[in-house]
């Protein structure tokens, strides 16, 4: 995790998430949590999942794993993913849908490619964030909700196409149920359109999927796989540099820090170490029909080393 050099008024900082290959060309870029930059609003993790294309008989396999704390939002830009989880959840999801999942006090999910999916092979594509419960949510009961794209708001005019997935902004409020202040967009734009940039929430952060903007009035801008994390109160001008795909996060800042180990987050380190036992002992409830489970990190032996 790096940061890039910059003067730009307005800018926080510029953060260039490492890429991780988790096998077979399926790389993963993890732009928070960074050392140089924990959260922005509620969001405390943001991958990009791919792109990546599966040949026939290959697919996504995460096993199944624990939650609390937190509610992770899995939006897609191509492809399927086959959600499960221990509150009985069997959702298949696609592009343009949303997948809101609350652990609150423990959740266990598993993602994979589906059958008919996994025979075929195929792209995927997509973004996954967390978002961290405020201190009175976090150990809410478990939930799933599933939206599908005609249910999310958008607008679309000038070049400039947006959907608001979480949240609120440009005037639209999203379904998708959420604890706190948060804005989460999706913002595609052709060659030379403009998006404003608005000082509506108190924490912001633009990530580059694809493409690259320009920021009218200043030198500089921002290209792709860059999150470009604003100061409270900034307002620009972005302008398309081709054809460009935007996420916006942020939302206001949560009263107390956060500890993050693995997939758990809680406001209490004591919490955290409660849900590493649970864990450990087989203690949360089982995703029904998945016999298969990722270890706790601290379990895993490593592998032996072995010589040519």
């Amino acid at each position: 995790m790096t940061l890039r050099a910059h003067d730009m008024p307005g800018v926080d900082s510029i953060i260039l998430p490492p890429v991780r290959d988790l096998g077979d060309g399926f790389q993963v870029r993890r732009a928070l949590p960074s050392a140089h930059r924990r959260m922005v609003g509620p969001f405390i993790f943001f991958d990009q999942m791919g792109p990546t294309a599966f040949a026939g008989g290959d697919g996504l396999d995460v096993r199944p794993h624990p939650h609390i704390g937190l509610a992770t939002v899995t939006y897609l830009l191509e492809g399927e993913i086959l959600h499960r989880d221990s509150v009985g959840s069997v959702q298949a999801i696609r592009p343009g849908e949303v997948n809101w999942m609350t652990a609150g006090s423990g959740i266990v999910h598993s993602e994979r490619s589906g059958p008919e999916v996994r025979a075929a092979g195929g792209p995927l594509y997509g973004l996954q964030t967390w978002v961290a419960l405020p201190k009175a949510h976090e150990e809410t009961a478990p939930s799933f909700a599933h939206f599908k794209a005609q249910d999310i708001p958008k607008t679309d005019g000038d070049g400039t196409a947006l959907t608001l997935i979480v949240g609120t902004s440009d005037g639209l409020r999203s379904p998708v149920p959420s604890f706190s202040d948060i804005v989460y967009a999706d913002i595609v734009l052709v060659d030379g359109a403009r998006y404003r940039l608005s000082a509506e929430h108190e924490e912001r952060a633009i990530y580059v999927v694809s493409g690259a903007v320009t920021v009218e009035g200043q030198t500089g801008g921002f290209t792709e796989h860059e999150l470009i994390v604003f100061k409270p109160g900034a307002e620009m001008v972005l302008k398309a540099d081709g054809p460009t795909r935007l996420m916006l996060v942020g939302g206001e800042p949560l009263a107390e820090p956060r500890q993050i180990f693995w997939n758990f987050v809680s406001s209490s380190a004591d919490r955290i170490e409660q849900a590493k036992e649970d864990w450990r002992e087989g203690r949360f409830a089982r995703v029904p029909g998945e016999t298969e489970f990722i270890p706790l990190p601290a379990d895993i032996k490593p592998a032996p080393v072995r010589y040519p």
